[in-house]
């Protein structure tokens, strides 16, 4: 083994549950935000987050008039 291959080598059988379940999290998180990233850039969404744009705005204007 390359002194690369030995750095990045990984005993999967050594692993706890602990262990399992971050690399499980960490995969399932990166997959939601490069998710999330590729809906929010995508151009053909554009006018439906823009939309959404000054909601924060407008729940406070309807709150305020009650």
């Amino acid at each position: 083994m390359t002194k690369l291959q030995e750095y990045f080598h990984t005993e999967w059988s050594a692993m706890t549950g602990t262990d399992w379940f971050g690399l499980v999290l960490t995969v399932v998180v990166f997959l939601v935000i490069f998710v999330a990233y590729v809906w929010v850039l995508n151009p053909k969404n554009k006018e439906e987050i823009e939309s959404h744009r000054t909601m924060l705005l407008d729940e406070n204007d309807i709150e305020s008039e009650k």
